[in-house]
């Protein structure tokens, strides 16, 4: 939302996506200071991911969808810090850049080699057609519905494997609460972010109320980064662990915060 009198480092806005965060205000090098700063938990996330597999010596393909974490919160920090058309397309790309290889990898699980022939070359047809469309006709409703329906698949898909794969009751049971913990997390980001854009003017004027330091709470869509965030790397953490069979007893205490206290809560709530 445009409302500082400053001169922006960036010039004029061009995105056509402009969120309820008030534009320039912290500084004039940064449209949206807390939807630019939020955006790099995605980073931190992919980072922890990223050590967690070199500690165990696992680097290699495994590590795609880690760089692919850190590569949503880079473009979407880029598209906040400076409210160009190029950078948000930079970080709507970057989205399916990320759930083509989750889908890629929970869809070839234990098939056959000509099966994931047939779902590589799909899934780089949608998302070539998806992407040009997108970018060619700024056709906004295709992106989003695709990128919910590849959530959706990677979270069923991600649910209908854990029974599957872990038989032992204990850890199954703590990678299952996990997992739901996950969908429920983006699907609150979701809500936040309509509360964002529904409640603008309300939110807007709060935040001028209460002022600084706390009106930084009021910005939701902040919020959305971080509850996406989450869910984005349970999604990558639960299907690496689970397609590269290394699923054990210890697995929720190597999983980044809050995730082994959400399973300690598990446990002492049986």
């Amino acid at each position: 939302m445009v409302s500082s009198l400053v001169s922006p480092f960036w010039g004029p806005q061009t995105s056509y996506l402009n969120f309820c965060e008030e534009d320039y205000v912290v500084t004039r090098y940064v449209g949206e200071f807390i939807n630019t700063l939020s955006s790099f938990v995605y980073v931190i996330y992919g980072i922890y991911g990223l050590l967690q597999l070199h500690r165990n010596g696992r680097t290699g393909s495994r590590s795609i969808t880690y760089c692919g974490l850190i590569g949503v919160g880079i473009c979407s920090g880029g598209y906040h810090m400076t409210l160009k058309y190029h950078t948000q397309m930079s970080d709507e790309l970057s989205m399916h850049l990320l759930t083509t290889p989750l889908l890629y990898r929970i869809l070839t699980f234990q098939t056959t080699p000509q099966y994931t022939s047939m779902v590589r070359v799909l899934l780089s047809l949608l998302f070539t057609i998806v992407m040009v469309v997108h970018m060619v006709m700024d056709e906004f409703l295709l992106h989003a519905v695709t990128f919910g329906l590849a959530v959706y698949l990677i979270a069923t898909r991600t649910l209908k494997l854990i029974p599957q794969q872990i038989p032992d009751p204990v850890t199954r049971k703590n990678i299952q609460s996990i997992a739901i913990f996950g969908c429920f997390s983006f699907v609150f980001g979701y809500i936040v972010w309509l509360i964002d854009d529904w409640a603008c003017q309300y939110l807007t004027s709060t935040r001028h109320f209460i002022g600084l330091p706390w009106a930084f709470l009021l910005e939701l869509h902040g919020w959305w980064h971080v509850f996406t965030a989450i869910g984005g790397y349970i999604a990558v953490a639960l299907i690496d662990m689970i397609t590269s069979g290394e699923v054990d007893k210890n697995s929720t205490k190597r999983l980044a915060w809050p995730l082994p206290a959400v399973a300690r809560f598990v446990g002492t709530a049986k």
